[in-house]
């Protein structure tokens, strides 16, 4: 094996080349999900593979990304200088191009454990080489599968002669593998090889991402394997998403802990969470409005609040995500907590506070503490924490600074006096309002990591999967750390018992994977003050059908209905913990779309799992897209609940394209025909002024040609279906997001 690490390459053929000569020619290549991916090394080594078919490459990751992929000239009008904008520069996986036309050399095996929703339908060879695995078990699988090389992309820091890597977005699974392989791997005499790929564009993050450089056996460390980051662009923020997250920003608790997703969803609890801090009496109006305060109330007063986050939130989350961003500027994430069970019970009482004061020692004798006669141990857990100055040391019973020193006998009141008034420090040290195992997002996301402080970013704890997602190991301290744990989900569908579907169809079809949905979901049930709150968009389209997401049963299940917990929807808040199956189906009843409630409760009687007599209260009859739009106007006047809260990466043009093309696809999908006659009305009429920025836009204002003439059309008449008229763009609205960017709404 290497005796000198890390070896370092300045070019991945010479590191391939190594790969091979250290564990042969059957290579079983694990890499982390989304972005920590050493995107050129796996490139070079696929490519190996393909020209080498002696080679037997397996590939173990997860969510592999990819640029847009268009379908037809007009998408690829309107996609083609977004892709280039926001895209430009990031280095694709040659194994995806492949895996995407069914082009994998057999000498080749690509298989991922979770992939971007909807990704691989129809697609046989990543379904079939799909492994189904709980994100804590992953390592252990991959191992079992043979795993002789592990990569990802590292940030790389140097002060003088000494250097560090972070695994920075991606500790998540690194760091256990290295555990098991230190341990495990290499004590059975396995060959195996760690990589790390440098990429200067990656925010060195500190907590357990931060590492010596020995844990790696080779590092590709060259400038021209930089390269952009993969940009998420934020999505559109629908009415739907604007409601559940304000009835999920009304079950947080002040001085409590979070854990939120990507995506929009997770962008609608955050501008509810901001409104209710920063906008307080306009909160509790909406509270008022929405009817939570009616329904919820006794729910909200006991596991929620309405008021401002006054001692703030903890974020606990397995990705960490741009809107925890926002809610740290906004000052809510603040809530600091500390890798020690016996500070953070102090500071979890208030015997602690950041602010160190003169009688800290005595609060902490009362408590048994810190003993009368300090020890080494009360001095080092003592100084690391801040409480005492970091300029002091200990030995021989005494407490020394390079010009005095004071007995370490507590006992005695002048000398604790003495001692208070000297050697304390200011703060509590080495807290983080943030812990997290991997994170991905949009660029300005990645600036602000960039551009913070050392000490800012240092908050940010980046560390293993399995110290995220679950209680084991040090279960004491973590349970201290997640108090009041609100742990947000979101699945697809919910039956009316409260089983949750979230990564798969019932015929095995995977839309994306369980993830770490099952951790939280467990971890939520066994705090004594922690919930899962599952959220559920009441409905879906499926060409042109709406379909309701809350259902019978369904012949697979993400989540039983033994763990079911509470699950909200845009219309409502069900708090299923305890209830029987009867009155679980009751408050399953009252947050469905009211198109649908008529028909599930017949079906639900047909069980017998609910009385034949009963009838769903007349106030939760009328839960519609339409009142819900009307509840929502005079808070978008007031520049609240727009379509991107907190700013957006797309032009307005490119928004208002957006969404009419959408249409225009769905409504070709119906049935093209359809389409025919109010095309050819377009035809026959020059486009409004109105019109213009759109389809110059998309290169049509000065169709060349029939073909340019006939798309010309089309997007006017999607355009003007849109609301866009010959006036002007009344189907956009302005506004200013709760972070005072400018904010589009459609």
């Amino acid at each position: 094996m290497i005796k000198e690490k890390p070896i370092h390459f300045s070019d991945v053929s010479s590191c391939v080349d190594r790969i091979i000569e250290t564990v042969g020619k059957t290579i079983v290549f694990g890499m982390p999900l989304a972005l920590g991916k050493p995107n050129h090394l796996i490139n070079a080594l696929y490519q190996r593979a393909k020209s080498d078919p002696q080679i037997d490459l397996t590939i173990l990751t997860a969510l592999s990304l990819e640029r847009p992929q268009c379908s037809g000239e007009l998408e690829e009008r309107f996609m083609a200088p977004i892709v280039e904008r926001l895209w430009d520069g990031f280095v694709e996986f040659d194994y995806m191009t492949d895996l995407r036309t069914d082009s994998l050399p057999p000498n080749v095996t690509v298989s991922e454990f979770f992939v971007k929703a909807g990704g691989y339908l129809g697609n046989k060879t990543a379904q079939r080489n799909y492994i189904s695995s709980n994100y804590t078990h992953v390592v252990r699988d991959i191992l079992e599968r043979g795993l002789n090389v592990m990569g990802n992309l590292i940030a790389k820091r140097s002060m003088g002669s000494e250097t560090r890597y972070s695994m920075s977005c991606n500790a998540d699974l690194p760091l256990e593998l290295f555990n098991h392989i230190e341990e495990e791997g290499r004590s059975l005499g396995r060959k195996i090889v760690t990589v790390g790929q440098v990429n200067t564009n990656l925010p060195f993050m500190y907590g357990d991402a931060d590492v010596t450089p020995e844990v790696y056996d080779f590092v590709v460390d060259s400038p021209q394997y930089d390269f952009p980051l993969f940009n998420v662009p934020k999505q559109p923020v629908a009415t739907a998403d604007h409601m559940i997250g304000a009835h999920v920003s009304s079950l947080v608790k002040d001085d409590g802990t979070l854990q939120i997703g990507i995506g929009s969803l997770g962008d609608g609890i955050a501008e509810s969470l901001i409104m209710r801090h920063r906008n307080n009496p306009v909160y509790r109006q909406l509270l008022a409005d929405l009817g939570i305060e009616a329904r919820y109330g006794d729910l909200v007063d006991r596991i929620g609040g309405r008021d401002t986050f006054e001692k703030g939130l903890y974020g606990s989350t397995e990705m960490l995500v741009d809107v925890f961003m926002q809610l740290y500027r906004a000052g809510i994430i603040k809530r600091k907590v500390y890798d020690d069970k016996v500070i953070q019970a102090l500071v979890n009482d208030g015997t602690l506070s950041e602010t160190i004061d003169p009688g800290v020692l005595d609060r902490l004798l009362e408590t048994g503490a810190l003993s009368e006669h300090l020890t080494r141990e009360d001095f080092d857990r003592l100084q690391r924490f801040g409480i005492f100055r970091s300029d002091l040391t200990f030995s021989g019973g005494m407490i020394r600074s390079h010009k005095r020193s004071w007995p370490a006998d507590l006992s005695r009141t002048e000398n604790r006096q003495r001692v208070a008034q000297d050697c304390l420090g200011d703060r509590l040290e080495h807290g983080s309002i943030c812990q997290a195992a991997f994170f991905i997002g949009p660029r300005a996301f990645y600036d602000s990591l960039n551009e913070m402080s050392e000490r800012e970013r240092k908050q940010f704890c980046m560390t293993g999967v399995k110290k995220v997602n679950q209680l084991y190991g040090d279960e004491k301290l973590r349970r201290l750390q997640r108090k009041d744990g609100r742990f947000v989900n979101a699945g697809m569908m919910v039956t009316l018992l409260g089983a949750v579907t979230s990564d798969c169809l019932e015929c095995g079809s995977v839309i994306s994977g369980v993830g770490g949905q099952y951790n939280f979901v467990s971890m939520a049930h066994a705090l004594d003050d922690g919930r899962l709150i599952m959220m559920i968009r009441s409905t879906r389209n499926k060409g042109n059908q709406v379909l309701s997401n809350i259902i019978l049963n369904y012949g697979h299940v993400t989540i039983p209905r033994h763990l079911r917990d509470i699950v909200v929807t845009e219309y409502g808040i069900a708090d299923l913990r305890g209830k029987s199956d009867e009155e679980v189906i009751k408050a399953m009843l009252n947050i469905a779309d009211s198109r649908f409630q008529t028909t599930l409760l017949a079906e639900a009687k047909k069980t017998g799992k609910i009385a034949r007599a009963y009838k769903i209260p007349e106030s939760y009859r009328h839960n519609t897209p339409a009142r819900l739009e009307k509840m929502m106007a005079p808070y978008r006047r007031k520049g609240f609940f727009q379509a991107f809260p907190f700013g957006s990466d797309f032009t307005e043009e490119e928004i208002v394209l957006g969404k009419a093309l959408k249409k225009l696809k769905r409504k070709a999908a119906e049935g093209k025909l359809r389409l025919v006659p109010a095309i050819a009305r377009q035809l026959l009429k020059k486009p409004a002024v109105a019109l213009r920025p759109y389809l110059s836009r998309m290169g049509l204002a000065e169709p060349s040609d029939f073909k340019e003439r006939v798309m010309q059309a089309a997007v006017s008449y999607a355009l003007e279906a849109g609301g866009v008229r010959a006036s002007g763009a009344d189907g956009i609205r302005q506004g200013t997001g709760t972070d005072g960017k400018r904010a589009v709404s459609v």
